[in-house]
């Protein structure tokens, strides 16, 4: 088995403000695992840094459904970059056994469970950012790193 982790969990510097989340958990449990790292926002064409995104109106499911978009925080559509990025991860799956992925918490693209809620704010509403629903629509076991003990 392949798993799936956010590129930023291994301390990529390809989240949106440049940085990372490097984070000691999956980097243990990646020197012990098959794995293949992922930033579905840099596969969908996005660079590093760049400006803040978040779903709005909708959920992750509406956005695969063509019923929502993803805006960054100065109101580009980045609805397509997105869809891309989750795309290209998915493809993964016809190619490697892949049955779970870790992802980063509350992201537009990676989030479980928790997203922020469009507004910029800083609130976070139930939901799933749009690569992690993707995976999970293929029957891919999906857990952030907060879930990772």
């Amino acid at each position: 088995m392949v798993i799936l982790v956010s590129s930023c969990l291994c301390g990529e510097k390809c989240k949106y403000n440049g940085g990372d989340n490097k984070n000691e958990a999956v980097m243990t449990l990646c020197e012990r695992e098959p794995h293949i790292k992922v930033c579905p926002e840099v596969l969908g064409g996005l660079s590093t840094p760049r400006v803040p995104a978040e779903i709005i109106g909708g959920s992750a499911q509406d956005v695969l459904q063509g019923n929502a978009k993803i805006y960054t925080k100065t109101g580009m559509d980045v609805t397509a970059a997105f869809l891309k990025g989750a795309e290209r991860v998915v493809s993964l799956l016809e190619h490697y056994p892949i049955e779970k992925a870790i992802l980063k918490a509350k992201s537009p693209s990676c989030g479980k469970g928790r997203i922020y809620d469009g507004h910029f704010k800083g609130c976070l509403i139930e939901g799933n950012g749009v690569t992690a629903q993707a995976l999970m629509n293929k029957g891919i076991k999906v857990i952030t790193e907060e879930e990772l003990i």
